[in-house]
């Protein structure tokens, strides 16, 4: 109880302020709206309106207040819309129906695992590469970093086409420019991992005579699994991220990105927050399964007892 308490502190804190702001950002919509329903405002004059700040625009007119936050397009929805939106479009949608952001977050957790395992996968063969060979560290690791400097969102269309070109479409370009993302911190985490053990570990098993393999898979590889499950965890934040990215410049009609990029088209942005939180869900949820799979494994490995 402890540790909840402080919690829900902060989350009404936010929803606080959340519900504060839709006021001055809503207020001139609820004005204009409220004159097409023919209701008498304290500041009737569109030209006045205009020269207001949504301040001093929200100030001279409480009587709108309640109506900011029920507004069909709202610039800033109210946290209760968000979440008729959520209930709507998950619970009360068939998961088939194109409208359920069940249904369009599966199409994004496709690629965002395929992306992932990518990701991972080849980071790891990166790490070891760079650990045990000097060449690999010394030209490989600085392109690594500098392939994260070049922006996603000019990456991706340059990914899409290029694939779009050899007919190859949907699940795979998404998938490559999850794991484009997710790989960095995997290499970055296992280099540090697979380097961990000290000198005097390392001569140690000099000492007993073993193989750089042996070395590698009862020393240097058990080391470097808790820095493992750290990347892992930011690496499919980041996967998810990049298959969002991945569906905006195809114009998609499937996954949550596309689900942002109609939002945007038809300015409902109800949809675009509806969108933007399932979205921060299935991200909590990837990597609470991450932080699940690296406490029943550290534990099994003798890790924090």
């Amino acid at each position: 109880m402890r540790n909840v308490f402080p919690v829900l502190t902060v989350v009404a804190v936010i929803f606080g302020i959340w519900y504060l702001a839709c006021v001055p950002m809503n207020i001139k919509t609820a004005l204009t709206e409220a004159e097409r329903a023919g209701a008498t405002v304290s500041t009737p004059g569109a030209r006045e309106r205009r020269d207001m700040s949504a301040i001093g625009l929200a100030l001279a007119n409480p009587a709108q207040w309640r109506d900011t936050f029920a507004l069909k397009k709202p610039r800033l929805p109210a946290p209760h819309q968000v979440a008729v939106e959520l209930w709507q479009t998950t619970v009360e949608k068939k998961i088939t129906s194109k409208r359920s952001l069940v249904f369009h977050g599966w199409i994004t957790l496709s690629a965002t695992l395929l992306g992932f395992a990518m990701g991972t996968v080849g980071g790891i063969l990166l790490a070891v590469g760079i650990v045990h060979s000097r060449a690999m560290d010394m030209s490989v690791m600085p392109w690594a970093i500098a392939s994260q400097t070049i922006p996603v969102l000019a990456i991706a269309p340059m990914i899409i086409v290029v694939f779009n070109s050899i007919g190859v479409q949907g699940l795979i370009p998404k998938a490559i420019i999850s794991a484009y993302l997710s790989f960095f911190p995997v290499v970055v985490g296992m280099v540090k991992g697979l380097r961990s053990p000290s000198a005097m570990q390392l001569d140690q098993m000099r000492t007993w005579g073993a193989s750089k393999s042996q070395s590698f898979w009862t020393l240097r590889l058990p080391s470097s699994v808790p820095y493992l499950f750290t990347s892992l965890k930011v690496g499919i934040a980041a996967s998810l991220l990049g298959a969002i990215v991945g569906e905006l410049p195809t114009g998609a009609i499937r996954g949550l990105g596309a689900r942002l990029l109609t939002g945007s088209y038809y300015g409902q942005t109800i949809q675009i927050w509806s969108a933007l939180f399932a979205t921060a869900i299935l991200a909590a949820g990837l990597v609470a399964v991450i932080a699940g799979i690296e406490r029943v494994t550290l534990k099994r490995m003798g890790y924090g007892k």
